[in-house]
Formats: C-alpha cells, sequence, structure tokens
C-alpha cells in the first residue's frame, strides 16, 4: 500500500483502524526526499556538533530506533518524532530511513511530538513551556486537560507555562540548560524586579547555586520588600533561633515571605503571604509538588 497510495486511501477510507493497526506494529523504509519536517516540532534547538556524531554513528551503524512520521498526501510523510535522526541521516547521505507511520490530524501529531520528546528527555524545560502553550492556544485545552493528555500533573504544566514571565535572558539561560527548572521557577517568583531577576540568574550560572539558596535569597529579599511597606520585622517577643530557622525554611520553600508565630503554651499559626490568584494558584502547586 505504500507504493501506491490510492489504494492507501482506499484502505483508510474502508478500514481506518485496521490500517492504524498494521502501521503502528512494522517499520517502513522510506525514500528520504519523500519525508519533510514538522513545522510544529516543539524541539527547537539541534547541536550542530551532535549531529555530526549521530552521522558519523549512522554511517558506521545504521539508524537503530525508526523515526515516526505522518503520512500526507501521496508518497509524502511529515516527522513527528526523529528530526535529529533524520537530519544526521540526510548529513550521512542515507536514501532511505526506517520509519514507524501513522496516520494523524494535526492535534494528534503536535501531542505525539510533544509526548515523544518529553519522554526522551530530548526538550529543554522552555521548549515544553512553548508546546504547552501551543497546544493550549490551538486547541483550547485547559491545565486539567492538558495534563491529563499528557500524563503530567497540573502543577507541573502551571509552572512551565510560568516561565514565560521570565526575562529573556532567563529564558536563554534555561534553553542552554544553564540553570534548572527548579531554578527558573524560583525565579519566576521575582515578578517585580527584572534586574534582580538576572542578576541572580547570572549569580546562580557563576557560583553554582543551589535550588535552596536561590529560594533563601528570594525569601529574604520578599521579606525586606514586605518590611520596607511596613509589615514588622519580627514577632512582637522575636522568634527563638530554632523557630527562625524553620520560618527560613517555610520561606524558601513557598518562595515567598512566611510568619511564624507561637506563644508560651506552644500554640501558634504559620501565615503565607501570597499578593493575587496566580500566586496563591503557584503556592498550592508547591505543595501539589512536594
Amino acid at each position: 500500500m505504500l507504493g501506491n497510495p490510492s489504494q492507501m486511501d482506499r484502505a483508510i477510507k474502508e478500514n481506518p483502524e485496521e490500517v492504524v493497526r498494521e502501521l503502528a506494529t512494522h517499520s517502513a523504509l522510506l525514500p528520504i526526499e519523500q519525508i519533510e519536517a514538522n513545522l510544529k516540532q516543539p524541539r527547537l534547538n539541534f547541536d550542530d556538533a551532535a549531529l555530526e556524531e549521530l552521522s558519523a554513528s549512522i554511517k558506521v551503524h545504521g539508524i537503530i530506533q525508526p523515526i515516526t512520521v505522518r503520512r500526507l498526501e501521496g508518497k509524502k510523510y511529515e516527522i513527528i518524532s526523529g528530526e535529529r535522526r533524520f537530519r544526521a541521516s540526510q548529513r550521512a547521505g542515507l536514501k532511505e530511513i526506517p520509519a514507524y507511520i501513522r496516520i494523524a490530524n494535526d492535534q494528534q501529531m503536535l501531542e505525539m511530538a510533544l509526548i515523544e520528546n518529553i519522554q526522551r528527555e530530548d526538550l529543554n524545560a522552555l521548549e515544553v513551556a512553548i508546546s504547552y502553550q501551543r497546544l493550549i492556544d490551538d486547541f483550547n485545552f485547559k491545565h486539567e486537560e492538558l495534563a491529563a493528555r499528557v500524563g503530567k500533573d497540573r502543577s507541573t504544566i502551571t509552572n512551565h507555562l510560568r516561565l514565560f514571565k521570565l526575562k529573556s535572558r532567563v529564558q536563554e539561560a534555561v534553553k542552554e540548560r544553564q540553570i534548572s527548572m527548579g531554578h527558573a521557577k524560583a525565579l519566576a517568583s521575582i515578578t517585580d524586579d527584572d534586574a534582580l531577576q538576572i542578576s541572580l540568574c547570572e549569580k546562580i550560572i557563576a557560583e553554582d547555586l543551589s535550588v535552596r539558596t536561590v529560594e533563601k535569597i528570594i525569601a529574604d529579599y520578599q521579606e525586606q520588600k514586605a518590611n520596607k511597606n511596613g509589615a514588622p520585622a519580627k514577632n512582637a517577643k522575636g522568634l527563638p533561633k530554632h523557630l527562625q530557622e524553620i520560618q527560613d525554611r517555610f520561606g524558601s520553600f513557598f518562595g515567598t515571605k512566611v510568619k511564624l508565630k507561637r506563644d508560651d503554651s506552644g500554640k501558634g499559626q504559620i501565615v503565607v503571604a501570597f499578593e493575587n490568584d496566580g500566586e496563591l494558584n503557584r503556592l498550592l502547586d508547591c505543595l501539589a509538588e512536594e
């Protein structure tokens, strides 16, 4: 059927389930000129040196794992996953490449490409965020619906989308994997001081700061800011050192100002500050992740 497009179209029309089942269990050798890149490919960057290394390996060993494509009209195919292998095969001068063929619409294709790459950890955190946002924009998914589609917690979706609040320099550091998702999540809580967000990002890179250290720096900054706005610097009676440390740990965990109060009987309360509904949702996400 692959060599006879009209026969393939007829089979898909008459019994699409059987065609999909058959294609799912077999790979085919496809002429490389019949394959085109996916314009909605979630992955944005391809390291040139890594491509050369993979190309050299392919020349010796061939393609170990087939790529996955969807069939377009006639004998044309579009990549769902495996563009890196496809590009390296082109460099290696291959005329054919093994591929799994799928019958998919645009939504299914984007979902499959995203899920495939996330499972392989091929995407950096910003690329994942861009893909999540594309699904939301194109198909009107709510965060809960998208989480179910890609097999992630809602908090994971929310935290990735918060990366768009980062300044471009910080986003670049995420994209280049100079800072981790944990670092980026903490930096995204700085919404009122762009210079601090960027300088702290540079400090993370230069000094290899841990996520917990960054959270502590941000919590201290937010406490100082609250104090300047008239909030008391500490409880009226002050806190013993061990309780101050506990308060600091809560502040570091939530990335915001936390107030711990306790009376002589041992009763007390912990107050976690937030400025808006978005910040409240972020705090809930912290609890959900934990």
